[in-house]
């Protein structure tokens, strides 16, 4: 077959798929209403690398919260195995069938960091799990918040998920030896949810601006599209101030001491809230202490936003690894799912422990803390607020 005429039905087909899964988006409506469940299933994947060590830390914390809950059979937590590089590599899948199946089965989900193989590594080239999981799960919203009072800053960034540059991530065309071509994808509907679930938030929250951050001015048809419907949803919010910022000179933004703390709420395609929440995540104390949430109709997935940490496996030191970023994602799962109070409480613990007190020191080495003595030091401060 010519070349031009495989990569157009290869084409053609990833086509058919994202007008199928806007169908899907039209036919769920609804929010999963937690508070009506007679009991919430919390289930616990450690993933990869550093993450078994951290997410186990997090999931002693939340039983320490939910200890009530738990005995009364109002919360269950369950630990989810499978979802490591050796099984996915394995299984020839982003997610193994038998876990996604283990995944479903619960309401929302607390996950470790998961090795994605690059082109030419160790690793055969399977999908992202995170990204499979984000699409299997539909969780369209990716709410990255980033707090440092001292300095003036209270970020929620509000990432699309499902769409823009990595729902064809895997599923480029390699035309010839000469010329690839990967895609961006957006929809009306992917990109109103994530924008009403921005304002939505930015309105609840007492927040009075919300930002889009865009390259409309280059990638005129995708972006352009996201830029349009942001517009158009700002006029049902008038009590909101709206305004938009393309995303390069938006990284300089953030670190402008002047402008950053002019900063709200900002939604954003998924490649640049990617890259920008890392950013922020710096001036929180890196992306070791950034959480965040993906938030679905039907399911909810809360995790650290940094990678796997393979090179401190290998030398043993996995132990001393931060759990700050999964303690955040477990205050964000508690928040979600209707426990303000005990949210509130980890989120106080964690501001004191990791920002002003600092009782015990993470180093990521065997001259600091442990996750388990900072987690007890996390329980303990806890108690006492």
């Amino acid at each position: 077959m010519d070349k031009i005429a495989a990569a157009a039905q290869k084409f053609a087909l990833l086509i058919e798929e994202q007008l199928k899964r806007v169908e899907r988006i039209k036919s769920v409506k609804e929010f999963i209403n937690y508070g009506a469940l007679p009991e919430i299933i919390i289930g616990t994947v450690g993933g990869d690398g550093i993450g078994p060590a951290i997410t186990a830390q997090s999931s002693r914390v939340l039983e320490f919260l939910l200890a009530k809950e738990i005995s009364a059979g109002k919360v269950s937590i369950r630990a989810i195995d499978g979802l490591t590089i050796e099984n996915r590599v394995k299984a020839g899948s982003a997610i193994p069938d038998d876990v996604l199946a283990e995944l479903k089965k619960c309401h929302v989900i607390l996950k470790g960091p998961t090795t994605t193989p690059q082109a030419g590594g160790p690793w055969a080239n399977v999908e992202s799990a995170n990204v499979a999981m984000r699409k299997e799960l539909d969780l369209f919203a990716n709410v990255r918040p980033v707090r440092v009072p001292e300095l003036g800053i209270d970020w929620t960034f509000f990432r699309e998920n499902t769409e823009g540059a990595y729902v064809l991530g895997s599923s480029g065309i390699e035309v010839d030896g000469d010329l690839a071509i990967d895609f961006t994808v957006a929809t009306t509907q992917g990109t109103e949810r994530i924008v009403r679930a921005a304002f939505d938030y930015a309105e609840k929250n007492g927040r009075t601006r919300v930002t889009a951050v865009t390259k409309a001015n280059v990638i005129k048809t995708t972006d352009g599209k996201f830029l349009k419907i942001c517009k158009e949803i700002a006029k049902e919010y008038p009590g909101i101030e709206f305004d938009d910022w393309y995303i390069d000179i938006m990284t300089a933004k953030l670190i402008d001491e002047k402008r950053r703390k002019d900063f709200q709420v900002m939604v954003l395609p998924n490649l640049y809230g990617d890259i920008l929440t890392d950013e922020a995540a710096e001036f929180q104390g890196g992306v070791g202490t950034a959480g965040s949430a993906n938030i679905g109709r039907q399911y909810a997935m809360f995790e650290a936003i940094h990678g796997s940490a393979p090179r401190m496996v290998e030398e043993g030191r996995e132990i001393y690894a931060d759990p700050s970023s999964m303690l955040r994602a477990a205050q964000m799962l508690l928040a979600h799912i209707g426990y303000a109070d005990e949210a509130g409480k980890l989120q106080k613990a964690m501001d004191i422990c990791a920002i002003t007190e600092k009782k015990v020191r993470l180093t990521g080495r065997s001259d600091g803390a442990t996750n388990k003595e900072f987690s007890d030091y996390v329980m303990e401060v806890v108690a006492g607020v």
